[in-house]
């Protein structure tokens, strides 16, 4: 691809440049900048590139002088028409990006040629970029106002900190609520997501307010389902809310559509329950201000039949009838909504409104319910996963925000398994971490008894709700199964034995079945294989925080373990900053997976693994092997081991490589020590077919984001941060944050790096296995598929008691040779997940092995 594109020709909708007298828009800001700061007047490059556009002859120029500017914002909304001059599909959204160059802040519009850069994170809020191709595109409707236009962006590092005190230099970029700068929409989106409310016009203020009902005329639910075909002035209602869904988003392209949202609200009265729609403009205005259990009045809506495909969810009370035969519409016109919040100490006793329960389950009880029931738990968390996304359509550009959580409550010594996806509660969705109480409602049971390992989990459904408080006051205190829990917590909370718990990393949930038989049947495709040539393609095709599981065939030919070590894993994300933050240019991330297959080491990283801490491979040239080893805090320096020609024919098995590192000690002393860094096993027919393959794909490194964490209470901000999604506006660190490899592994060994030769023996990948071995691990749930499969027990000890401890590469390596050598020339399916972290970072996991010639 290119890095310098062509204009847009389609105009902004509204706010612009504003190019009629800059230096005067200009000057009257800088003046208040400089009288609040005391700084002396400085020119500012944004402004010098708008004025060279205006004078070029072009719509489009190169900057005379390219300097870097830091990224405030990366915001995004739906494209409201298409570019006469896209080759392609044009993508269904566009990219506003705030840049400030110290004297000013410019909102400017990413070509979408561009989008890929969001995509895949590497364009994204706090580092510095230089934009060296710009256009402007203008109003023709409107005199002198166009939008900068970013054609060509170099993306560079994170910066320490960036000023939220540079003003904007255009006074329409500065106006609330904020507006997109391009289309017809009103209104920005979540960054990731279109379920979470965003930006501004999300009110949160409306209050209670006490009603006069001397004037009202109140009809109860089931009168009006019978007689609402008659009626031509509906007569107010009084209701409960009872359950409020996530938010839904349809806009569409070329929509004439201002905030296309709409939700549901189940409500009831003494008679009955119905489903209430609110739509469109007033989602904005209501959504975030009500909550399940407040009392509304209802005045002036519209009724229509219901749709004859939704489930509504079925009232706690059986008492309570289900209305199924009408919906309440409520909109900002047709007819104007009348919405009033009535409070609590107005309700009479008299009107017998349904009171709010709930459905709570005890994790011993879970084990007795059958699939598809709902229920509501509340517990502790001890394990908070990473935020990841679920494309919701192929070839689409919306997903799913999800990630994976465990709750306990002391009933049992296995935790809930919940699959947690965005409710439209961000607020809620990005804070939750291990230690917290958390109450999350009307959530599935997913089951299946057939299944080695049982699979049971919950998942959320439409009408999930999910709160992190400490109860203090709420009406389910009263429940004896809260009762209990509070009672549990209070102990382990005194002595100090909720400490254990882990936020992060990567969570190979849900298992895949035990026999290929049973797989072939549950993936319900023909073919459904995905050849090693292919895998990049797959890769490739992720974006950002995407996982995506698929199947290939092939001969696993070598298996290397890898044990953990704090110092190497400090040593290789040190080696990650350098590497990860380098300049990416449009033409550097299309290029970054070929060099990834070529040269067979990922180009973007230096992660947790023995390849990035030493090679073996032939392909490496002694520079790029020194490049290779060295790290701040550990610096293995290979001893001179001369290979012969035996060896690269393959007469003997790799040894493992001895390294001399240098360890800083306590007392900042350089030591030096030996130490064996892996055990590694390798085919026969490895040995002969590595050098003649046309293309090696190595994804078997593991980046200290996707290593579990203990949890630090202390530093619960950074690493909420670091596990969530990246943030659309900058947020500025509060002191000097720690690093992600200074809070200790939840793992207690390493992984393994297994490497799998195609059918054909001309392609291969090496990947990682990251089995869950230690009894303390809360994660325990997932099966060690690999082990398993291999027979290989004994890193995965039934129980450890006192001080035992599993001694890695000594313990392990007869059985890795044993289990190994009986897979030798064996033809198997392996189950891969794949992962996009973002910033060019892909890893790719070996999530179960089968072998197809066995029934089981």
């Amino acid at each position: 691809m290119s890095g310098e594109l062509g204009q847009p020709q389609e105009g902004p909708s509204h706010s612009g440049l504003y190019l009629p007298n800059p230096e005067g828009n200009e000057a009257e800001v800088q003046r208040s900048v400089n009288q609040r700061v005391g700084a002396p007047r400085r020119r500012s490059w944004i402004q010098n590139v708008l004025e060279q556009i205006t004078n070029s002859p072009r719509r489009c120029s190169t900057p005379s002088e390219v300097v870097p500017v830091a990224v405030l914002a990366v915001q995004r909304y739906l494209l409201e028409g298409e570019p006469r001059d896209m080759e392609h599909k044009p993508p269904l959204y566009c990219y506003d990006v705030t840049i400030s160059d110290g004297v000013f802040r410019e909102k400017c519009y990413l070509d979408p040629r561009l989008n890929f850069l969001v995509y895949k994170n590497i364009l994204k809020v706090g580092i510095e970029v230089k934009i060296s191709r710009v256009s402007c595109i203008y109003n023709e409707k409107r005199l002198g106002q166009g939008i900068l236009c970013i054609d060509n962006v170099h993306c560079g590092e994170p910066l320490d900190s960036i000023s939220l005190e540079i003003p904007f230099r255009n006074r329409a970029h500065r106006e609330i609520p904020e507006r997109p700068l391009r289309g017809g929409k009103s209104h920005y989106l979540a960054l990731w997501n279109n379920e979470d409310p965003y930006g501004d016009i999300w009110l949160s203020n409306k209050r209670p307010e006490e009603h006069n009902f001397n004037d009202t005329r109140i009809i109860s639910l089931s009168h009006l389902e019978m007689t609402w075909s008659n009626i031509r002035n509906f007569p107010a209602l009084l209701v409960r809310i009872l359950h409020k869904s996530k938010l839904r988003y349809y806009g569409k392209p070329n929509k004439k559509m201002i905030e296309p949202y709409q939700t549901f609200l189940e409500v009831a009265d003494s008679s009955g329950a119905v489903s209430v729609i609110m739509w469109n403009a007033l989602c904005p205005e209501w959504y975030k201000s009500l909550h399940v259990g407040l009392v509304l009045l209802l005045q002036d809506y519209s009724i229509k039949k219901s749709h004859p495909l939704r489930m509504q969810p079925l009232p706690v009370d059986p008492q309570i009838k289900l209305i199924s035969t009408m919906e309440i519409c409520l909109n900002l016109r047709n007819p104007p909504n009348n919405i009033i919040i009535i409070p609590e100490k107005q309700v009479k006793r008299e009107w017998r409104l349904p009171k709010l329960n709930h459905r709570f389950v005890t994790r011993s009880e879970l084990d007795d319910m059958p699939e598809n029931s709902i229920c509501d738990v509340i517990g502790v968390l001890v394990f908070v996963g990473r935020v990841q996304r679920l494309k919701k359509k192929e070839s689409r550009e919306d997903f799913w925000s999800y990630r994976w959580i465990h709750i306990a409550d002391g009933t049992s010594k296995k935790p809930f398994i919940v699959e947690l996806f965005s409710t439209s509660q961000p607020e809620v969705f990005e804070n939750i971490y291990p230690m917290a109480h958390f109450m999350c409602t009307q959530l599935k049971v997913v089951r299946n008894d057939t299944q080695v390992p049982e699979l049971l989990y919950l998942t959320t459904t439409n009408e999930s709700r999910m709160f992190m408080t400490d109860h203090r006051g709420q009406p389910y205190t009263n429940d004896t199964k809260v009762k209990n829990f509070i009672r549990w917590i209070k102990t382990k909370t005194d002595s100090g034995e909720l400490k254990n718990t882990v936020i992060g990393g990567y969570y190979p949930y849900p298992p895949v079945p035990e026999t290929f038989s049973k797989y072939n049947i549950s993936v319900k495709v023909e073919l459904f294989f995905t050849a090693i040539s292919e895998v990049r393609k797959e890769i490739e095709d992720l974006q950002y925080r995407e996982q995506k599981r698929i199947a290939i065939q092939g001969i696993i030919t070598v298996i290397k373990y890898v044990p953990y070590n704090g110092a190497t894993e400090r040593a290789s994300a040190s080696e990650t900053l350098r590497n990860a933050n380098r300049p990416s240019t449009s033409q550097a991330a299309r290029r970054e997976s070929q060099s990834q297959e070529r040269d067979g080491e990922p180009r973007d990283n230096g992660p947790v693994s023995s390849q990035c801490c030493h090679t073996t491979s032939a392909s490496l040239s002694p520079p790029k092997k020194k490049r290779a080893l060295q790290g701040p805090c550990a610096k293995p320096i290979p001893v001179p081991q001369p290979e012969t020609s035996a060896q690269r024919k393959g007469s003997k098995p790799d040894m493992p490589i001895t390294f001399q590192c240098q360890e800083r000690t306590r007392t900042g002393r350089i030591g030096k020590a030996r130490k064996t860094i892996s055990d590694k096993w390798e085919s026969q027919m490895w040995r002969e077919k590595k050098f003649g393959l046309i293309s090696h794909l190595r994804y078997s490194c593991i980046y200290p984001e996707s290593i579990p964490r203990r949890f630090v209470l202390e530093h619960r901000n950074f690493l909420t941060q670091q596990y969530n999604s990246q943030p659309a506006k900058y947020i500025p660190q509060e002191g000097r944050p720690p690093n992600l490899y200074d809070f200790k592994s939840a793992l207690v060994l390493g992984h393994f790096e297994v490497t799998i030769l195609g059918l054909n023996h001309e392609r291969a990948i090496s990947v990682a296995f990251l089995p869950e071995y230690s009894p303390e691990d809360v994660r325990t749930s997932q099966i060690d598929t690999l082990l398993t499969c291999m027979n290989y027990s004994c890193v995965f000890p039934q129980e450890l008691t006192g001080n035992d401890r599993f001694q890695g590469p000594k313990a392990v390596t007869g059985d890795i040779i044993k289990a190994a050598t009986e897979l030798d020339k064996v033809h198997i399916v392996g189950i891969l997940d794949i992962c996009n972290l973002g910033n060019g970072k892909t890893e790719v996991y070996l999530h179960k092995i089968y072998r197809p010639d066995k029934t089981s």
